[in-house]
């Protein structure tokens, strides 16, 4: 099975530049011009540009905004170095969230990007979290 992840962004050449300059990811296309596919993590991300104010989906009353917002699904980059890579996020426009989280081996900090979508960033002594089991 492959993971896709989709990103709502209401400017999509904004969102393009921001996800390109945070986490040296790379445009590999456009598609339809409001669709741009972002590669160069262990999975692809497309960026769907969605009017502020659209409907989300027939199911719910919701609209689509921009300003900071929660849900329970977000996403974790996982670096190398999590200060180099905090203010590379920031200087891109992300917006920091918490100080550094220490837990199981990991070091976490959390942010929004430009357009109030969460996500963290994550630092691994090791390649995941410790387990406590001997």
């Amino acid at each position: 099975m492959n993971l896709l992840i989709d990103i709502d962004v209401p400017d999509l050449a904004q969102g393009v530049d921001f996800y390109q300059a945070a986490f040296g990811l790379r445009l590999a296309r456009v598609l339809d011009h409001d669709v741009a596919e972002l590669v160069g993590g262990s999975s692809v991300i497309y960026l769907l540009q969605k009017d502020v104010d659209s409907s989300c989906a027939r199911s719910t009353r919701e609209r689509r905004r921009y300003s900071r917002h929660w849900t329970p699904v977000h996403l974790d980059f996982v670096v190398e170095n999590i200060s180099e890579a905090t203010q590379q996020v920031i200087d891109a426009g992300a917006i920091r969230e918490s100080e550094c989280v220490e837990w199981r081996g990991s070091k976490c900090i959390t942010f929004s990007d430009p357009f109030g979508n969460g996500f963290c960033l994550i630092e691994f002594d090791e390649k995941t979290y410790r387990s406590n089991a001997t």
